[in-house]
């Protein structure tokens, strides 16, 4: 990692355990490892720092490789000897000289921590403080000064200062402030994806449930493909668990230690998407946030097309811009993305981009959808119930024989995530209605009709054969052919009774169905079309 420095004038290393920067011209280095020159070996000055102050054992090259910094004050030997104290530490370092090339820098790059003289030719650096503060910038800032007075302190902390430390100091003491104020810095970052993580309602990280062979094959895809850090592509009906196979693969990496950022991409415009994503004067974006770990784009086909060429930039480069900002920020995140849309037919009807299809299709994993490895409910009831029962605080439902056989011959169209609602939802009333997922269903003079329409009338559960044979029946009493309903009659009937179940409430709708608005509304806009030929 290379130090950008701005500002002229002779460099020196001001060094020694016996305090540094008592004045403000650089005073002679003294001898011994830290007096090393810049040609000098980084691994000594940790060595130095390590024997000096046993406290400091823990620091070793890249503690704070995350962190970003910039150093300012006008004495370049000061300057000099915080960059090669800092350097082996964190990933990236900048210096300044004054106030006004600081701002500079602080428009041009991010950064996480900002070491600030107070006296400084130009603006002083507590008229820069108050300013940066009051522009929205958060990061943490270490105030240092060799003329210091109890209004002084008041003055910094009351400008935002992070820490206050007088000259001379020594090399514990900075190392230990500067250690200080990046875990508040780590903790921010935690802190907001943690809440925002609440908000969305985002699950806990799990394994994938099930023992089909369905399963066996997905667990073993996303097993072989954590081990690499190749971009992947989810694939798969809405609500097939798509979030849960890219946390199992995040989990499964060797970035399990960093952060796992989920985004929406449906839920936000074209704007509000470029900013969230890279970030705006006074806040980050999510790929910084998602710095050393994994950034979930989810519905990525939702993207709109600016958005999308400022991905695929980020992507080639692995750095990103953001808004308002003239220079680029490097970043090191693995980009998962999912969709529930072919995207070679978006692509091919001009709503995605060839380029960052190809880009983001390095690995593509299909997700079945639950209809075709039915035998897995068998496991996934009962792993929502206990999941759900601790977080409701509600106790348990018994689940019959009877009643899992009529779930295992239902369809789902909303798949996993419209099993857990509805599990939730019996876990609520405190009974497994199985007969609500079904429209009701005309009487027909069949005997074992009537009784299936009977007892979904009253709420009972009717065993699976009798479902299948109710259809047929009322089928051929209206005159039509004895065949069992295809999935797509079927799938329409549920979303028109949903929908008519709350009033034509689409939002309660889609959280009822365990897809997106956007989905329901796709299907409805379809089936209107259809009417129309």
């Amino acid at each position: 990692m290379g130090i950008e420095r701005f500002g002229a004038g002779p460099r020196q290393v001001v060094a020694g355990d016996q305090g540094v920067g008592l004045h403000k011209t650089p005073r002679i280095p003294s001898q011994g490892p830290m007096s090393a020159g810049p040609a000098g070996p980084v691994p000594t000055i940790l060595a130095f720092m390590t024997r000096v102050s046993p406290a400091l054992d823990h620091l070793k090259a890249g503690t704070w490789s995350w962190a970003s910094a910039l150093v300012v004050d006008d004495e370049p030997g000061m300057v000099h000897f915080m960059a090669k104290t800092l350097e082996p530490l964190v990933g990236h370092l900048r210096t300044a000289f004054s106030a006004e090339e600081a701002a500079n820098l602080v428009e041009q790059h991010r950064f996480d921590l900002v070491i600030l003289d107070i006296s400084l030719p130009g603006q002083s650096g507590l008229d820069w403080l108050q300013a940066l503060r009051s522009s929205g910038h958060t990061f943490e800032v270490v105030l240092i000064t060799a003329f210091a007075d109890m209004d002084s302190v008041i003055a910094a902390l009351r400008a935002g200062a992070s820490d206050f430390i007088l000259k001379p100091f020594r090399i514990p003491q900075i190392l230990n402030s500067v250690g200080r104020c990046l875990e508040r810095a780590q903790l921010k970052r935690e802190n907001f994806l943690l809440r925002r993580n609440l908000e969305q309602r985002t699950p806990t990280p799990g394994v994938l449930i099930g023992t089909s062979l369905v399963i066996r094959g997905l667990q073993e895809a996303i097993r072989r493909t954590a081990s690499v850090d190749s971009t992947v592509l989810l694939t798969g009906e809405s609500g097939t668990g798509k979030e849960l196979a890219a946390r199992a693969l995040h989990h499964g990496s060797a970035r399990a230690g960093g952060p796992f950022v989920p985004v929406n991409c449906a839920t936000v415009s074209g704007d509000q998407a470029e900013q969230e994503l890279f970030g705006s004067p006074g806040r980050d974006g999510l790929f910084v946030y998602a710095q050393g770990g994994t950034l979930f784009l989810d519905e990525v086909a939702e993207l709109p097309l600016p958005q999308q060429a400022s991905l695929l930039r980020a992507l080639e480069e692995r750095r990103i811009r953001p808004i308002g900002r003239r220079q680029e920020i490097p970043v090191d995140v693995r980009i998962v993305a999912a969709t529930n849309r072919p995207l070679a037919e978006e692509v091919a009807a001009g709503r995605f981009r060839a380029d960052l299809f190809y880009r983001l299709q390095v690995v593509e994993i299909r997700l079945a959808p639950l209809r075709s490895h039915k035998e897995d409910i068998a496991d996934l009831v009962p792993h929502f119930i206990e999941a759900l029962c601790a977080g409701l605080g509600l106790p348990p439902i018994e689940v019959t024989e009877q009643e899992l056989a009529y779930l295992q011959a239902y369809q789902w169209p909303g798949n996993v995530r419209e099993l857990r609602n509805f599990i939730e939802r019996s876990i609520i009333l405190g009974s497994l209605n199985v007969s609500a997922l079904y429209p009701p269903m005309p009487r027909v003079s069949d005997s074992k009709a009537t009784a299936a329409g009977s007892a979904a009338a009253v709420g009972e559960v009717p065993s699976a054969p009798a479902l299948a044979t109710a259809r047929p029946a009322s089928q051929a009493m209206a005159g039509q052919p004895v065949a069992v309903t295809d999935l797509s009659t079927l799938e329409r009937q549920h979303i028109e009774s949903t929908l008519a179940s709350v009033g034509g409430d689409k939002t309660r709708a889609a959280q009822l169905l365990g897809i997106s608005r956007r989905t329901l509304e796709r299907r409805v806009a379809d089936w209107a079309a259809q009417s129309l030929r």
